[in-house]
């Protein structure tokens, strides 16, 4: 007989046989088969079960496990440097525990492990039977420890240098009022005006990689016009003081008619084109044309484009080009935002050799259809 339990399934009732129906057997889970590590000790504290994933997670052997002392073979230890199983002390203390919550523990060799243990008692006298001790690999939590890391950083920075600017200007106007010329508050005060559309920008970023990552991306359609909303987006920046001969729009047949959210559509052409003029070079071109039943846009520039190593980063938080600039969070805010639109993005190279991002929508329906 296998290490496994079977049960006997006929059609849809289990247990049951019948002459007409074939009998087939469902194997049962065993340990083995279980995503956690799962250590079992009998009622002196000897491991009687000690599974494959417990195994690699403590990178032990079974025969180096099996029947020893659970504290000799797990000595685990809290953040603090204490024996973790001296102060839960499972088989002593309070009758009435059942279960340790999860909590992160440190091996022998200083890595991190996530543990769970329940106690599994006497009906009658509350005697502790059985330890069960779940182990999951901790890895994954010091990844989004690290990720939040960044993004602490990143805005950290991010606001300090134009909080600093609006601080020292300020203070400036304040205490100087009277001794500075028309031209000096001007300057000063335009100064203070940028950095607080800067910070305004980081605020709206934040917000958007917020609602990408829960889900909870709103979009609120519209007819729109994509040629008209990618000349509004150039003549808005050449009203800023680009020249209007560093871009160039290409519309590319007859679209169909594009239900959308206009203010996110926006958003996303408005930091490829941004992308296009920080990171590229020469002309900064916008495709539109049909693509199967929506329209597909590419922005490309002349620059020298995106290494191939990094293609598959480059939607990541926090990617960034050697020339360090912005908050790394622009294009992964792009790519959350088409993809809420049921479309798609990809990057690759431009026919005239810099980058080209293109992303597709579908035409979409109105939300009250």
């Amino acid at each position: 007989m296998s290490g496994r339990g079977e049960a006997v399934v006929v059609g849809d009732q289990p247990g049951e046989h019948s002459a007409a129906e074939p009998v087939r057997t469902v194997p049962l889970l065993s340990a083995e088969d279980l995503p956690d590590g799962l250590v079992v000790a009998d009622h002196e504290g000897r491991i009687v079960t000690f599974n494959r994933m417990a195994q690699r997670l403590a990178r032990m052997a079974p025969e180096a496990a099996l029947g020893y002392d659970f504290r000799d073979v797990l000595p685990l230890h809290d953040a603090d440097g204490r024996d973790w199983w001296k102060c839960s002390d499972p088989y002593g203390g309070l009758r009435t525990r059942t279960r340790q919550p999860e909590r992160a523990l440190f091996l022998a060799d200083g890595r991190e492990i996530l543990v769970a243990a329940r106690y599994v008692r006497d009906a009658s006298s509350r005697e502790l039977t059985q330890l069960v001790i779940t182990l999951r690999d901790a890895s994954h939590r010091a990844r989004g420890e690290r990720s939040r890391a960044d993004l602490v950083s990143t805005v950290a920075h991010e606001l300090r240098s134009p909080l600093t600017s609006v601080k020292g200007f300020t203070a400036t106007l304040l205490g100087k009022w009277d001794r500075l010329t028309d031209k000096q508050k001007m300057f000063m005060l335009e100064t203070v005006n940028a950095d607080a559309d800067r910070v305004t920008r980081l605020i709206t970023e934040l917000l958007s990689v917020s609602r990408i990552e829960s889900g909870r991306v709103e979009i609120r359609k519209q007819v729109v016009d994509l040629p008209e909303l990618a000349r509004t987006l150039i003549a808005g920046r050449v009203a800023a003081g680009e020249p209007a001969g560093r871009f160039r729009l290409d519309v590319r047949g007859p679209l169909p008619e594009l239900w959308l959210d206009a203010d996110k559509i926006g958003q996303i052409m408005a930091n490829l084109l941004e992308n296009g003029v920080r990171h590229g070079a020469g002309t900064v071109t916008i495709v539109i044309e049909p693509y199967e039943d929506g329209a597909v846009v590419s922005v490309r520039d002349e620059g020298k484009g995106i290494a191939p190593d990094a293609v598959p980063r480059v939607f990541r938080r926090f990617w960034r080009t050697r020339r360090r600039g912005g908050t790394g969070l622009g294009l992964f805010i792009v790519k959350g935002l088409i993809e809420a639109h049921g479309g798609e993005i990809t990057v690759g190279r431009a026919p005239s050799g810099g980058a080209e991002f293109r992303f597709t929508v579908p035409a979409g329906a109105p939300e009250f259809a």
